[in-house]
């Protein structure tokens, strides 16, 4: 697993991509695992500090009960749709997988200013990285995965 500082000493445009993304779009998609296994969307937002993706969970939310049973996961950053006459113009969007591990150390947490005592954060960690969006006639996505680096594949 990565930190968001080592995705960005890898694969540093695609790290640009993806973090003014996720800056511009406050709100984003979190897919968890379900006891049973099947999936769990939930909206939840994101930050970077420290070199470091995080976000946060209420106390006794379901998403958190989720990720401390089986911290794997992924996020979704989706963006404006495109001009109509121009779908070059769409920003794309963002895929991020890895797991999610929550941070108890209470020096760290008093430092993200949780707002309860009760309340989860979770420390991101990357596996996959995926931009897609299109260039003149072609979907490009820029791709990182670790232990592979980055790759762009376009398709008409």
């Amino acid at each position: 697993m990565a930190s968001w500082r080592e995705f960005e000493r890898q694969a540093p445009e695609l790290a640009e991509a993806a973090r003014r993304l996720m800056d511009t779009y406050t709100h984003k998609v979190l897919a968890t695992l379900r006891k049973d296994g099947s999936p769990r969307v939930s909206g939840v937002e994101t930050s970077f500090k420290d070199g470091d993706l995080w976000t946060g969970s209420m106390p006794r939310a379901v998403k958190a009960a989720d990720l401390l049973r089986d911290p794997r996961m992924a996020l979704h950053v989706t963006s404006r749709d495109p001009d109509g006459a121009d779908p070059s113009s769409w920003e794309g969007d963002l895929k991020l997988s890895g797991r999610a591990v929550e941070v108890t150390d209470a020096a760290v947490r008093a430092a993200y200013g949780l707002p309860d005592a009760e309340s989860h954060l979770f420390r991101i960690e990357l596996t996959e990285v995926a931009w897609t969006r299109v260039r003149g006639d072609e979907l490009v996505i820029a791709a990182w995965r670790e232990g592979v680096g980055e790759r762009e594949f376009r398709r008409k």
